[in-house]
């Protein structure tokens, strides 16, 4: 089958920002990621060659000039040495472990260096994703002038609604060119006119450059779950928070804080670091609960939550972020980024999904492991050793 990912930035913001920062305070850590499908697939025989040979093209992935121009403009944050760096990175195969179960249940693990295998995440699930789908035989029933009218129907919505509002699908999406196409026709649309919504631009480094838009991330669940297991669920938050400040010079973005709950993160949140991001995430929960717990912490530091940011990412589709946005009614600047509705929500398709996530991490080589778990505010995205789960959940109530 032909190579699916050939361009080494078409991966999201994220994974860079949060490989800069392991090369920064944890450059010896190593760590094992795992494959979970929630929908517990039944992939087709063969499937797991299949993925092995989109592994295997990976190592002749390299950044290009272009890539390292646009970045050294647009993630100011990073330092030259790092383009330095990612010109001399390498996808390495053998850091991945791909089988198939008789009953066609597909594993995975991704092991070694953690600056070297954060860069797996993105090309696996997308791979894995497209891949499906080309077997299932929706891309070749894909009917391009539907899914473009679909997607301009859909800009119009969000725009014509006053969202602020990003793409965030790389992991799940139907195909490469089907996530460039909604990209770019949401660009096109916003351009067309004045709209009370705003397009952000996309999570996606390779279509941002593209398409001359901002790019967007800051950080990933993985630094919280890692963290646990030197500071505590009860500091690892406050830690991660601090280091990532250090580590960006004050850059700091919008923090993602529900990895192990909100009542964890919210017990030791202070006022230097609440001023210091520019806002929070939302990625689990009942949005409106943690919305109201979120203005109702900014107030108790002497913040005024309208001048924060709430990025709303939890799974929505256009009338739930619409509806959030509805609720907020400005008492926060809300925005929103959409990932499978957008990349993934075609005619006659059933969308993937599957995560990987970190697993299992130590600091040195010459340390012990330790299992990394997630215990978010929805109970379907608990991830990791049950035993350690319930011990965790015994601490936090």
């Amino acid at each position: 089958m032909k190579q699916l990912i050939t361009h080494f930035t078409d991966n999201d913001l994220y994974t860079f920002t949060c490989q800069y920062y392991v090369l920064r305070q944890y450059p010896r850590a190593e760590v094992e990621y795992s494959f979970i499908d929630r929908n517990n697939t039944v992939y087709p025989k063969g499937f797991d060659a299949l993925l092995q040979e989109q592994v295997d093209y990976m190592a002749n992935v390299v950044i290009t000039d272009e890539e390292i121009e646009y970045m050294k403009v647009k993630c100011y944050w990073l330092p030259l040495w790092f383009f330095t760096y990612l010109r001399g990175y390498r996808f390495k195969p053998r850091e991945v472990n791909i089988s198939q179960d008789g009953e066609g249940h597909l594993h995975i693990t991704v092991s070694g260096k953690w600056f070297s295998t954060i860069m797996w995440e993105m090309p696996l699930l997308s791979c894995i994703s497209e891949l499906m789908h080309t077997l299932d035989g929706d891309i070749d029933r894909y009917d391009a002038q539907l899914e473009q009218k679909r997607a301009r129907e859909k800009s119009e919505q969000i725009f014509g609604a006053g969202l602020v509002l990003g793409d965030m699908g790389t992991r799940r999406r139907l195909s490469f060119d089907h996530q460039e196409m909604v990209v770019r026709t949401m660009a096109e649309v916003y351009s067309s006119k004045k709209w009370p919504g705003k397009f952000t631009g996309t999570s996606n480094v390779w279509l941002a450059m593209k398409y001359n838009l901002p790019c967007l991330g800051t950080m990933s669940h993985q630094l919280i779950s890692f963290e646990e297991n030197v500071s505590g669920v009860f500091e690892c938050n406050f830690n991660v928070m601090k280091k990532f400040s250090d580590v960006f010079d004050g850059d700091n973005g919008i923090y993602l804080y529900d990895c192990f709950g909100d009542k964890v993160f919210f017990g030791n949140l202070s006022k230097r670091m609440a001023m210091m991001y520019k806002g929070l995430r939302v990625d689990s929960g009942n949005e409106e609960e943690q919305t109201e717990m979120i203005i109702e912490k900014y107030k108790q530091l002497g913040i005024d939550p309208a001048s924060k940011q709430v990025v709303y990412s939890n799974g929505l589709n256009i009338d739930r972020a619409i509806e959030i946005h509805k609720y907020v009614n400005g008492r926060v600047m809300d925005s929103y980024g959409v990932g499978t509705f957008l990349t993934c929500d075609v005619t006659g398709c059933q969308p993937s999904n599957i995560v990987i996530k970190l697993t299992r991490g130590r600091i040195t080589e010459l340390r012990e492991w330790h299992d990394c778990i997630k215990l978010s505010c929805d109970k379907g995205k608990t991830l990791g050793n049950p035993e350690k789960c319930r011990f965790i959940l015994s601490q936090i109530g």
